[in-house]
């Protein structure tokens, strides 16, 4: 749990973080939009030069993103063998009874490797260089045209922030279960499948008991003080577009077109 670096805050001093939360969403959407529809390793290679340059951007060791892709790799790993597994095509380049393995197969697992990490790894960018509560001022602000049709995007916002700083304090809570019941003999690392899928129970229902008590304790305390709508509230920080901002959209102009132009070549 605590190699999970997708959704923390990591402190830092690279470019990024200077730039304005609502660049880093545009970017992030527009780049994952972009991966979605990649075809060629041409495409690939220019959407992990693009990631390259914003890892390098965020003046953060390369071990941190490793640590933080290696708690799904079990996720990956069962999504390669799906594609191996049950793409058809030919020429067939292993066979063993119903099972078989084929040259379109095998390009193709080698590309949900990639799009796998690539989209994982740059939604991870976003939330090491941005705090929750920046993101959530972000996102009302992106959202504001859907006032006009009756969208409550500050109750919205509030929510996405209050979940948000929730994670790490589950993430902690699960952590401090796994030890309570480590001391008490339980193992989840021993014994078969469906013993330690059992095993699980245990730490699943104190986490969400206490998960339960800790939003009935902050809605309590949001009702005490007179809490009623987030609409219309202010902010310390306002947000701000600068110089940063618009290289950043120069960059994610010329990804795009460089990346569309490469989905054409065959």
């Amino acid at each position: 749990m605590n190699n999970l670096v997708i959704g923390q805050f990591v402190p830092g001093s690279g470019i990024l973080y200077r730039m304005d939360p609502r660049t880093k969403i545009l970017m992030t959407i527009v780049y994952v939009f972009l991966l979605v529809f990649a075809n060629s390793w041409p495409t690939y290679l220019w959407a992990a030069i693009f990631l390259l340059a914003a890892l390098i951007l965020t003046k953060q060791g390369l071990g941190l993103y490793w640590r933080g892709i290696k708690p799904i790799l079990w996720l990956i790993l069962f999504t390669v063998v799906l594609q191996l597994l049950f793409s058809g095509g030919t020429p067939v380049l292993f066979q063993w009874g119903a099972i078989k393995v084929t040259q379109p197969g095998l390009i193709n697992a080698f590309y949900v490797i990639v799009r796998f990490v690539l989209i994982v790894l740059m939604s991870t960018i976003l939330t090491i260089t941005t705090p929750p509560t920046a993101i959530a001022s972000a996102i009302e602000s992106l959202l504001k045209p859907l006032k006009a049709i009756k969208v409550p995007v500050a109750e919205l916002a509030l929510m996405l922030s209050i979940a948000l700083r929730f994670v790490p304090l589950l993430m902690g809570e699960t952590d401090k279960i796994m030890k309570a019941q480590k001391s008490r003999g339980m193992s989840l690392s021993t014994g078969s499948l469906i013993k330690r899928a059992k095993a699980v129970i245990p730490l699943l229902v104190p986490l969400f008991v206490g998960a339960l008590q800790r939003a009935l304790d902050l809605a309590n305390a949001m009702e005490v003080r007179g809490f009623e709508s987030a609409e219309g509230r202010t902010r310390y920080r306002e947000l701000s577009y600068g110089r940063d901002d618009v290289l950043a959209f120069i960059a994610i102009a010329v990804f795009a077109v460089g990346f569309l132009a490469l989905s054409f070549i065959k």
